[in-house]
Parts: C-alpha cells; structure tokens; sequence
C-alpha cells in the first residue's frame, strides 16, 4: 500500500483552507499535519512537521512569495506548491524563480488539486496550464531569457562567494547555512544556468558580469 502524503495548509481565509483540508482527508493517500495562516506559520509548519507538501497562499500575512526562500534555506527539500487566485505572470516567475515546484490557481476542483499534489510529492513540477502557455508566450514575444534571472537573491549571492573561490563549508559559514543547503543552491545554479560544474558557473558569473559593464 502507497505511504500517505503529509501535507500542510497555509491560507489566511479559514473557510478556504478548511475546505481544501476537509475535501483531501475524505480523500486516500493524504496526511494533513500542519495549517496556518501566514509566512511564520509556513516557517514554522515546514520546521517542525516537514511535510511532503507544502500549500501557500500568496496573499496572507509576512507573503507567501516571501515565505519560499527562507523555508528553502532552512528545509533544502521542501516540496512548496502555491495555491493562489494571482494569474500574475510576474508572481508566477517570482514563484518558480524562488524554488516553488508548483503555482495552482484557486478555481482548480479536489481531484485535480490532489494529483498535482500527487506528482510534485513525486519530484513533478506543475504550473496551471493557461499560465503556462501565456509564460510561453511572453517568454517568446522577445529574446532568449537571460538565465541569471532566474536566480534567486541568495542563489546569486552564493554563486558570488563560489565564483570567489570558496567552498561550500566556507559559503555556509559565511551566510550562517548549512553546509548541505548550499549543496542544494549549488545544484539549483548549475540547472538554472544550464551548467555542469562550478567552474563553468563562475566562468558564466564573470561573463554575466562584463557583459553589465
């Protein structure tokens, strides 16, 4: 028999999150540990329950776009999927950008919110498809996107540090992480920038670099 997915809520509207909670309890294969309704509740679940799943609301108290990188920093492999009504595409980037492996829009039935739920526990990664194909189509509207935009504010500051030559242990205590959360930033570098080592991420930082210049 599949081991159940330990899930946690977070929303800031109690009827909502009620909802989504009662709707996949009377469903197999879900285990609810944690419900909140703001970015220290989200800290706070992920630390102490580490759950399969994270659910977040954007809009709730301290953001939900705010709460993904320190939840990251401290749970490397936390598993976030935003539960929002924003179709923003620029709340969207910020998601993915930040380390969300999903973005689901509100309107979304059970069912369907609990096989994405499904996949991400999975190692999926899932964005509504209507916002998928307008992120397509922007992204196509222009040039190539500039991979280093897709890098989050700490994943930046440490491929700096690494492009400076130190190592991961040096990188952690320096930026008080832990050795193996920089691991993780590291990997998530090279994918973004579509690297295979970190002398080829530094050599693509200093070109990054001169081309500002």
């Amino acid at each position: 028999m599949t081991a159940s997915i330990s899930l946690a809520v977070v929303d800031d509207h109690p009827l909502f999150r009620e909802g989504v909670i009662r709707s996949l309890t009377e469903m197999d294969g879900f285990n609810i540990v944690g419900e909140g309704s703001s970015k220290e509740d989200a800290l706070r679940i992920a630390t102490e329950h580490r759950p399969d799943v994270l659910l977040l609301d954007i809009s709730m108290p301290g953001g939900g776009l705010e709460a993904i990188s320190p939840i990251l920093d401290r749970i490397p492999g936390q598993k976030i999927v935003m539960l929002t009504v924003s179709e923003a595409s620029d709340d969207v980037m910020a998601a993915l950008r930040n380390g969300a492996k999903g973005y689901v829009l509100k309107g979304v039935g059970s069912r369907a919110l609990a096989d994405i739920i499904r996949s991400v526990a999975a190692g999926d990664s899932y964005v509504a498809p209507t916002l998928s194909a307008r992120l397509i189509s922007e992204s196509g509207s222009g040039s190539r996107v500039n991979p280093f935009t897709a890098l989050t504010d700490r994943e930046r500051e440490v491929l700096e540090l690494a492009s400076a030559g130190l190592s991961n242990k040096h990188i952690g205590l320096k930026l008080d992480l832990h050795e193996k959360t920089i691991k993780h930033h590291m990997t998530q570098i090279f994918t973004k920038l579509e690297v295979s080592n970190r002398t080829e991420a530094a050599m693509a930082f200093r070109d990054e670099l001169e081309r500002r210049r």
